[in-house]
């Protein structure tokens, strides 16, 4: 979602609905496995990475877990968090989508909900467009919306101070942010696998973000600038989701500087695991095996296709 050798790299949001949802089958663990439980996964390509058992608490393997590195559009799992976590939050208020959130979306080339100007969207829903496919343009309307000043400018950057306090409530002691979507003018915006499963810890808490993340696609209806009634087709980018059994979210994110990252979350006889995994140039394998070692398990997966033309985040 973010430059990839200097060009940018559009990532639309709007796309056909996926269609059934790949199989995959948990078999039991291989006796290899089982031997090697106690020193953890192997093979995993993420320069960073952290496992959690989320029930527990408890850390189950960590790979260069206290190093800072950026995190590209898994920074809008932050955007979520801090409106989710508004006092007086209000899911059905309307938002107007305006042209200044499409024209910096295409200015930066990020990843887009492709909200329309004049749309009224609700708060939920724009956590849907924010958080399946990354878009950039529904984390300006929620930072506009739910920062303080008289200025898009000033309530973005309030937004954004907001994600600080709240990083700094959670314990994330080694991690900043400078932007509301994961691209970073500034080059400030960085956290480790410790302290992002801190906030996916967190996360998962609230209800309606577990609801959100955990959906493969939804489709959504707005009121259009011309009355008439438009239709949002969206898709998650997270391709564990239909594909890794028990999955339940969270986020995705991609850029030059950060590679691919991945907060991930599975959840099987009433044990859930969190893992982060930043700069994988195989983050979805790397996913796989980390969680096939903690379930103690051998999973068989056929991995879910996006849509075609669809662009992975």
């Amino acid at each position: 979602m973010e430059r990839r050798g200097g060009k940018a790299i559009r990532r639309w949001g709007t796309a056909v609905i996926a269609s059934a949802a790949a199989v995959a089958v948990a078999a039991p663990a291989t006796a290899a496995q089982a031997a090697g439980a106690a020193s953890g996964p192997t093979g995993v390509s993420a320069k960073g990475a952290y496992l959690l058992d989320n029930s527990a608490n408890k850390q189950l393997w960590a790979k260069a877990a206290d190093t800072k590195r950026p995190m590209a559009s898994t920074t809008k799992l932050m955007t979520a968090v801090v409106v989710l976590d508004s006092r007086g939050l209000d899911l059905g208020k309307k938002v107007t989508v305006k042209q200044s959130y499409i024209d910096y979306t295409a200015r930066v080339g990020g990843s887009k909900a492709d909200l329309k100007k004049g749309d009224k969207l609700t708060v939920k829903q724009l956590l849907y467009g924010l958080l399946l496919p990354s878009g950039c343009d529904a984390a300006m309307a929620l930072a506009d919306t739910f920062g303080t000043g008289d200025t898009t400018a000033k309530r973005t950057k309030s937004f954004i101070a907001q994600m600080n306090k709240k990083a700094s409530a959670l314990g994330m002691t080694k991690s900043h942010y400078d932007t509301f979507d994961g691209i970073s003018q500034g080059g400030q915006n960085y956290t480790t696998p410790r302290d992002m499963t801190k906030l996916a810890r967190h996360a998962l808490r609230n209800s309606t973000l577990g609801t959100v993340v955990k959906s493969v696609d939804t489709i959504q209806k707005a009121p259009a600038a011309n009355g008439r009634t438009r239709t949002y087709y969206w898709n998650n980018t997270n391709r564990l989701l239909g594909s890794y059994s028990g999955a339940i979210g969270i986020k995705t994110g991609t850029g030059t500087a950060p590679g691919r990252c991945l907060v991930f979350a599975a959840k099987r006889d009433g044990r859930t695991v969190v893992g982060v995994i930043l700069n994988a140039p195989k983050r979805y394998p790397d996913a796989k095996k980390m969680l096939d070692w903690a379930f103690r398990a051998n999973t068989e997966v056929t991995w879910r296709q996006l849509p075609k033309g669809t662009p992975e985040d």
